[in-house]
């Protein structure tokens, strides 16, 4: 009884913090977008290169929305550069994965913005994403089905999540077939391995064969500074964990951890934007100038007040 009890204290918690709570299960009920079009003006950066690639980039984008037959899935979405039809180029391409009650339709204007970077992004609306099998189904979809397939660079593949779909992403990379596709991560504020397995989301970080961004919130919806996070719950992405996560991972493999300095569960999207750009970029297109973020000791995310906390094995 003691450990139904604590299971669902953690669901409870889980239902409300996740992006939102009860404001974002109101603007669900009335397909209320979240995001303003502007939504990438609501903060301020000091640093270069976190302001640079906050704000959108140089392509001009077009959009596609199909239903799929998997109910859970809902439509998926697609955001792409103009040109795809006349360029003749492949595009690395990045999928989303939701988190709690957080369908691709509320909150569009992230998939655009990214997407005028030069990449083909990619949602859906599966409000419940965690096992990551709604996910695996939408990469099948784009690479075998989709208008754009012929399009999509399959050697230049991504996986962002964030809360629920951070371990979503997880179980996307670790448990399916598929998972071998993606090149590199980046998750916000993954659900830790603790309570994912008690959500049902389980994953194996130890199989995470490629470079992985993983970040977290300060605030105590994250962290709630328990001793011992396997025992008793520890908020969504306790630092704890990501020590957990990064240690577990090959040395092989590119890993970054880092929190965000101040911020609460629920403003991960918005606060890690500018540095999962960059992360895609660097990874997905090779750009130099994104690479300043993350890579040496002079690395902009190493001198950034607004991030803590930080280990990086390059």
């Amino acid at each position: 009884m003691k450990k139904l009890m604590k299971i669902c204290g953690i669901i409870l918690l889980i239902v409300i913090i996740a992006f939102g709570g009860l404001l974002i299960k109101n603007a669900i009920a009335s397909n209320k977008p979240v995001l303003s079009n502007d939504y990438y003006t609501w903060l301020t950066y000091e640093n270069e290169l976190e302001a640079k690639y906050a704000l959108p980039g140089t392509y001009d984008m077009e959009h596609s929305d199909v239903r799929s037959k998997n109910k859970s899935i809902g439509k998926i979405r697609v955001y792409y550069p103009s040109d795809i039809n006349e360029d003749g180029k492949k595009y690395p391409m990045v999928l989303i994965v939701n988190g709690s009650g957080t369908p691709a339709k509320i909150y569009l204007p992230f998939f655009e913005r990214l997407a005028s970077w030069g990449f083909i992004v990619v949602g859906n609306d599966d409000p419940q994403t965690g096992t990551g099998q709604t996910t695996s189904d939408t990469l099948d979809y784009m690479l075998k089905e989709s208008t754009v397939k012929d399009h999509i660079d399959a050697e230049k593949i991504g996986i962002a999540g964030y809360s629920q779909g951070g371990a979503g992403a997880l179980a996307a990379v670790t448990m399916y077939e598929n998972g071998s596709l993606y090149k590199a991560i980046f998750t916000g504020s993954a659900a830790y391995p603790f309570l994912a397995e008690n959500m049902g989301w389980k994953y194996d970080y130890a199989k995470i064969a490629v470079p992985y961004f993983m970040t977290a919130a300060t605030g105590t919806s994250d962290d709630q500074g328990v001793e011992d996070i396997e025992k008793d719950f520890g908020g969504v992405a306790p630092l704890k964990s990501l020590e957990q996560i990064y240690e577990g991972m090959s040395d092989e493999v590119f890993k970054i951890r880092a929190r965000v300095a101040g911020a609460e569960h629920t403003e991960m999207l918005n606060k890690t934007d500018s540095y999962m750009t960059a992360w895609f970029l660097y990874q997905l297109q090779d750009d130099g100038t994104a690479e300043k973020v993350f890579v040496g000791e002079d690395a902009e995310i190493l001198h950034n007040g607004n991030w803590t906390d930080i280990e990086k094995n390059q």
